[in-house]
C-alpha cells in the first residue's frame, strides 16, 4: 500500500453559479468511468449525457490492492490518450466511506481500510471519488435510464446477490457513514441460509442468482421428471445448473424452472414491500443477470408486493420495472457522480 502524498488533482470546472455563461459540471467536459468487480475491472469515456465514447475491459489482477490500483491506472491512462479528461469515478463492491475516499470492506477484493482514491490519484493525477458500485448504478439509471423523471427510487442488482441503489429527493442516499443501502442484508428469515456477510437469512439468500440456482439443483434433485427442459439445459448435470439454465427453461414451459423463479421473485417483492414501509419510492428498478428473465421474475415479485405493502388497497403503489443501462450502468454512474 502507497503512502505517498496524493499528486496535486486539477480543479473541477465550475459549479453553477447563476452565472449562464458559467459551465455545469453535470454536463462540462468528459469524465471516466470505472467499475471494479471481482473478476473484471471496466472502464468508459463518458460525457455530460451519460454516452460512452470509448471502453476498456480488463481482468481484475488478483486480490492485491496495489495491483488493482495499477490496473485503473492503466486503463485511465489507454483512455485519457485520446480524450481530454478531468475526473474518474471509481464504483466498486464494497463498502465506501462517507467521503467518498475509503473502501472500508469489499469482500470480493479482500479490500479492509483501503485508500484507493488516492492510490489511483496518486497514480493519473487527475481528481478521483470511489463510490458503491449499487450507488453508481443507481444513479445512472435515475440519470439516464430507467428512473428519467423521478425523484425516489430504489434501483436492484439482482444477479450473484443483491446489489442496491437508493434515490431519495434527487439525492443519492449514502448514510452517515457511506455505507447505507445495503438492502441485500436486510435479515428476512431469522436462522435461515448463511450469507456471506456472516449472518443468517439475508433477503440475497432468498431474491438472488444464488438462491435461483440452488433452489433449481433443490428441485432437480428432489423431481427430476418436472425438471427435464431444465436438466436438459445443463446437460443432465444437476450440480452444473446455472441461473440462465433455469431462465432458458421457464421460456420453454418447464413447471420446475417456472417454480423457481416464481419462488425467488416472491422473495423479492417481499422485501420490495418492507422497503416501501420505510422509504416509500413511486419506482425499483431490478437489473442484473436474474432480472433477464423479465416478467417471469418480476410478475410474482409485483404480485408479492401488492400482496405484502402495508396499508394495500389505500396507497398509490410503486411501479417495478427493468433497468435499461445493462452493463455499462455502473460505469456511467461512477463517471457522472466524479463531477458532483
Amino acid at each position: 500500500m502507497s503512502t505517498a502524498a496524493p499528486v496535486p488533482a486539477s480543479p473541477l470546472p465550475p459549479a453553477t453559479t447563476g452565472d449562464p455563461d458559467a459551465p455545469d459540471r453535470r454536463t462540462a467536459g468528459l469524465t471516466i468511468g470505472v467499475d471494479v468487480g471481482g473478476t473484471k475491472v471496466a472502464a468508459g469515456v463518458v460525457d455530460g449525457a451519460g454516452a460512452v465514447l470509448a471502453s476498456v475491459r480488463r481482468p481484475t489482477p488478483g486480490h492485491s490492492s496495489a495491483e488493482v490500483a495499477d490496473t485503473i491506472a492503466a486503463v485511465v491512462a489507454e483512455l485519457s490518450a485520446e480524450h481530454e479528461v478531468w475526473a474518474v469515478g471509481i464504483g466498486a463492491a464494497g463498502w465506501i466511506d462517507v467521503d467518498r475516499s475509503r473502501v472500508i470492506f469489499a469482500p470480493n477484493l479482500a479490500w479492509r481500510d483501503e485508500p484507493l482514491r488516492d492510490e489511483v490519484s496518486n497514480r493519473v493525477g487527475l481528481p478521483v471519488v470511489v463510490e458503491n458500485d449499487g450507488n453508481a448504478t443507481a444513479w445512472a439509471e435515475y440519470r439516464f435510464g430507467a428512473g428519467r423523471g423521478r425523484r425516489d427510487l430504489v434501483c436492484l442488482t439482482v444477479g450473484t446477490g443483491i446489489g442496491s441503489g437508493i434515490v431519495i429527493g434527487g439525492e443519492l442516499f449514502r448514510g452517515a457513514f457511506g455505507i447505507g443501502a445495503e438492502t441485500g442484508h436486510m435479515r428476512m428469515v431469522p436462522d435461515g441460509h448463511l450469507c456471506g456477510c456472516g449472518n443468517h437469512g439475508c433477503w440475497e439468500q432468498y431474491a438472488s442468482g444464488r438462491a435461483l440456482v440452488r433452489l433449481a439443483r433443490q428441485v432437480a434433485a428432489d423431481d427430476p421428471a418436472a425438471a427435464t427442459t431444465m436438466l436438459a439445459a445443463s446437460g443432465g448435470d444437476i450440480d452444473g445448473l446455472t441461473g440462465p439454465d433455469v431462465t432458458e427453461a421457464a421460456r420453454k414451459g418447464d413447471p420446475a424452472a417456472l417454480r423457481c423463479l416464481t419462488e425467488v421473485g416472491h422473495w423479492l417483492g417481499e422485501g420490495m414491500a418492507s422497503l416501501a414501509a420505510v422509504l416509500d419510492p413511486d419506482r425499483y428498478i431490478v437489473g442484473g443477470g436474474v432480472s433477464d428473465a423479465g416478467d417471469l421474475l418480476l410478475g410474482p415479485a409485483r404480485d408479492r408486493f401488492s400482496e405484502a405493502v402495508s396499508g394495500r388497497g389505500h396507497r398509490p403503489m410503486a411501479e417495478v420495472v427493468i433497468a435499461e443501462l445493462g452493463s455499462q450502468a455502473g460505469m456511467v454512474g461512477a463517471a457522472d457522480l466524479a463531477r458532483i
